[in-house]
């Protein structure tokens, strides 16, 4: 295959589709990690498709959605104040914090701007030596590289002036979180690529072992979720519990050394708080200590941060898959992509997004 049309050839999906209802025998769960993959899922109705009984879980891997508030309230408190520019990606400003959003915080005069790498900060920091310039870091370890790679150039440039608020989470403590709860109705993973393009998949191999659940890495087109979720089935049904990969042109076992290389030098692991899920140990990054000057949050002292949720929003228990986006009282009505109660209707990998683009209304009473 060399073009992207081809991974979605509706003959070979109805191909696919066939093959699944002829191995599944029972009503398998299965999560798919990824953002990225729940809008590929939802907006293709593929979940709607599959063999009856058949489940897929929408899983936390959307890194705006699972970036806590108080970091939120943090690049706020830090945007707000003068000679301070505060860069982020795009899907980051719509994200309600406690009072406000950084959208409207530029809206009322500070200095927020959109970048499209941090390498764009580190520029912006070069150029501008009379002000400071924050980079909001959040992600997975899909970003983390690119992160690593810019705090690493800031120090080669001796730059004083830039630095980074953090918030890197990291996918398998997670998984095994998940799978700890005692209500998890997870039988098999399906493993986002981009992540294992980075990492590999090595890191997965003792859950699959431990927890006896197959994890299949998987790319994020229809007839990519539609293999891995067959490769998946295939494993429940054999009663296998391996890693297997299904984004083999992109992907191997060992990943992306450099890249690796370039986290660890920069970044160490920490605990993290998720948004809507609470702490999880050593689930995240930070600067190790060698960068610490390059680190927002203790060069800008921003007094008590007292984050509040949002009391109606339900997205801790979507980002684990125990609620769908429909099962919210405020969903499409007083939570909207311009009007969100919560991160998952702002990102471009959230799961209550992603419902709200294909047409999902809600079906079921929340009373």
């Amino acid at each position: 295959m060399k073009y992207l049309d081809e991974y979605r050839d509706p003959v070979l999906a109805r191909r696919l589709l066939d093959e699944l209802r002829q191995t599944a025998t029972r009503p398998w769960r299965i999560m798919e990690v990824c953002g990225g993959q729940t809008h590929t899922l939802v907006r293709q109705g593929i979940d709607e498709l599959l063999p009856a009984g058949m489940r897929m879980i929408h899983g936390p891997g959307c890194p705006v959605c699972v970036t806590p508030l108080e970091t939120l309230d943090r690049a706020m408190a830090i945007a707000a104040r003068p000679g301070v520019i505060l860069t982020s990606f795009g899907d980051m400003l719509r994200v309600p914090g406690t009072d406000t959003d950084l959208l409207s915080l530029r809206a009322r005069g500070a200095d927020v701007r959109v970048v499209y790498a941090p390498m764009d900060a580190v520029r912006l920091a070069a150029d501008r030596p009379d002000r400071e310039v924050v980079f909001l870091a959040v992600g997975f370890e899909t970003t983390a590289p690119a992160n690593a790679m810019a705090v690493l150039h800031a120090a080669h440039l001796g730059l004083t002036n830039f630095s980074m608020l953090v918030s890197h989470v990291l996918v398998p403590p997670a998984m095994t979180a998940l799978l700890d709860d005692p209500d998890c109705e997870v039988q098999a993973f399906l493993a986002a690529g981009h992540v294992c393009a980075v990492m590999g998949w090595t890191e997965y191999e003792p859950i699959a072992a431990r927890y006896r659940v197959p994890i299949v890495v998987t790319g994020f087109e229809p007839l990519d979720l539609l293999e891995g979720i067959l490769m998946a089935v295939r494993q429940l049904e054999a009663g296998r519990a391996e890693v297997e990969n299904q984004y083999v042109r992109a992907v191997r076992r060992s990943g992306n050394t450099d890249a690796q290389d370039a986290v660890r030098a920069v970044f160490r692991v920490t605990d993290r708080a998720w948004r809507g899920i609470g702490a999880l140990p050593d689930s995240g990054l930070e600067l190790a200590e060698q960068y610490r000057q390059f680190d927002a949050a203790h060069r800008f002292d921003v007094g008590g941060l007292c984050p509040v949720e949002d009391a109606e929003c339900i997205a801790g228990a979507i980002l684990t898959g125990a609620r769908l986006p429909t099962d919210c009282a405020a969903y499409g009505t007083r939570c909207t992509p311009r009007h969100p109660l919560g991160a998952p209707m702002v990102s471009s990998e959230g799961t209550c997004a992603a419902f709200h683009a294909a047409g999902r209304t809600a079906t079921r009473s929340t009373a």
